[in-house]
């Protein structure tokens, strides 16, 4: 399921344990060595900023998952910060795409298991009200998807929060235990509060993660285990 890929740290990624040699900024920006799922990565130079940009490989269906796996970089309890900008890739909008983008965290490669908070960017402005109420999401794959969450707990695994797509947004992730808590654009309050992770205190990988008809950029990257 996933490629055999060495490892790369991201611009910015700083992870205990982990250090980068200096002038290594090109190894950095090595999307190839991401281990990825049903994504195409490149390196990306998007609104000033050195980015990887992922999109849906060829072929690959919208019920599939998309991600990419950032190697070395592991997490029960901590910090992940990101710069991260999302929308949806020409002729997705027709589709219900709405750029969504996120982190996947404390992932399990076997069988494919991760916590996941994203963004769906067109919602923040838009001109209905409970679209808007959308914005954020925390799913838990694979038996928490977004439907089921929201059918069963209306409200509360979602919120708002102001977004534009293909902009820059800063998110922050603080993981502790069975709870964790969704910051964006550096605001001292969250916009999410998961208090009950359905997979429960785990540990496991981190990775970039979009959803289906989405154009992402990632730039930035910190994580910092506790």
């Amino acid at each position: 399921m996933f490629e055999k890929l060495t490892r790369v740290l991201l611009p910015g990624l700083a992870v205990v344990g982990i250090a980068a040699s200096p002038g290594a900024a090109t190894d950095l920006l090595a999307p190839e060595r991401l281990e990825r799922v049903n994504v195409a990565a490149e390196a990306a130079l998007y609104r000033g900023k050195a980015a990887v940009r992922l999109v849906e490989a060829p072929g690959v269906t919208g019920d599939a998952e998309t991600l990419a796996v950032v190697p070395g970089a592991r997490l029960r309890d901590g910090t992940i910060e990101i710069e991260i900008a999302g929308a949806p890739r020409a002729g997705a909008e027709a589709g219900g795409a709405r750029g969504f983008v996120g982190i996947a965290f404390r992932l399990q490669k076997d069988p494919l298991r991760y916590e996941c908070f994203y963004l769906r960017p067109t919602n923040g402005r838009a001109e209905d009200q409970l679209r808007r109420n959308h914005s954020t999401q925390y799913v838990s794959h694979p038996d928490h998807p977004w439907h089921r969450l929201r059918k069963e707990s209306p409200g509360v695994y979602e919120s708002y929060v102001d977004l534009v797509p293909g902009e820059w947004t800063r998110v922050r992730i603080v993981v502790s235990g069975t709870e964790a808590r969704l910051f964006v654009h550096g605001a001292e309050q969250p916009s999410l509060i998961v208090k009950d992770l359905k997979l429960g205190a785990s540990e496991g990988a981190v990775a970039l993660w979009i959803g289906p008809g989405t154009e992402a950029h990632f730039g930035g990257l910190r994580v910092e285990p506790r």
